[in-house]
């Protein structure tokens, strides 16, 4: 199976530590290495390109220089980070006299970059790489009974379009079937989480986000899961504000993909950091209780 350089970023080693805790013990249960990237830097997120958007490609020019140095394409797990790098490395390539620019200062630093490097989402390794077959005969504990609201975000799929419909993206629902799980029918899987704006505009912020979770109880869902983690942390840790202002039960458990996954092929729940949610787990527990994962 084919090698990857490991792209953490800044999320997944501090507020969103458990999607990498799921993230590495999946991907060694499947059979695909991941190599962390060595000395990298984090990407700018997304605002950066509009604060300098000369010193963000090149900071993110500086990871695919280094991942094309080892020889290996990056896989980047926070959707923010995928969207950035992909900018950057379709910026990089295209020939602008900007970005010519951009490689001359890179070279002369010592990050010489080429252009050979793909950013590459887990999800999609998962999908096409692994195959979705293959993953069903690795499942040992389904997850049999639950039912998933399968969320994106807004930077996965759009506007790079490579391995998913920007409108309607089904290959996390594809991965939570494979693991024995429902995945329900989730219109809103793209709206925009508000980012950050549950922090400047409040009210804005929570309107996105009570959308969102009052759509996936809509649909009978017992937990949300996502790729993004700004998306989880605004999912997760608004929720009591928004019960308190609409006066209504939107309660959800916002997930990880890769912790159900995990569960789904025996990775000890202790492993795969559900001791960090903030929403209780017991109704999922016990959703899972009847012959699914334990």
């Amino acid at each position: 199976m084919k090698e990857y350089a490991y792209y953490p970023g800044c999320s997944l080693k501090s507020g969103s530590k458990h999607y990498e805790e799921s993230l590495l013990p999946v991907f060694k249960a499947v059979g695909v290495p991941l190599n962390e990237l060595d000395d990298w830097n984090c990407c700018g997120a997304t605002a950066y390109f509009s604060v300098d958007a000369a010193m963000a490609e090149a900071i993110c020019g500086r990871n695919l220089s280094i991942a094309e140095k080892d020889g290996r394409d990056i896989i980047a797990p926070c959707a923010g980070c995928y969207l950035t790098m992909k900018k950057s490395n379709a910026f990089l390539v295209s020939g602008h006299a900007k970005a010519k620019k951009v490689l001359t200062e890179l070279k002369n630093a010592g990050c010489e970059y080429k252009g050979t490097v793909n950013v590459i989402h887990p999800v999609e390794v998962l999908v096409k790489d692994v195959g979705l077959e293959a993953l069903k005969a690795k499942v040992t504990n389904p997850l049999t009974g639950l039912k998933v609201a399968s969320y994106y975000g807004c930077q996965l799929v759009r506007p790079y379009t490579d391995f998913d419909d920007p409108d309607y993206p089904t290959s996390m629902d594809k991965l939570m079937e494979a693991m024995g799980a429902e995945a329900v029918d989730y219109p809103v899987k793209t709206r925009c989480c508000g980012g950050s704006l549950a922090g400047i505009m409040e009210d804005v912020g929570l309107g996105m986000n009570h959308l969102l979770l009052k759509e996936a109880k809509r649909q009978g869902a017992d937990v949300i899961v996502t790729l993004c983690p700004l998306c989880q942390l605004n999912l997760e840790i608004n929720q009591k504000k928004i019960v308190k202002k609409y006066k209504e039960d939107v309660k959800l458990p916002i997930l990880y993909f890769t912790q159900l996954m995990g569960l789904a092929l025996g990775v000890a729940k202790e492993d795969l950091g559900f001791s960090r949610s903030i929403i209780p787990l017991e109704g999922m527990w016990a959703k899972l209780a009847n012959g699914g994962a334990k």
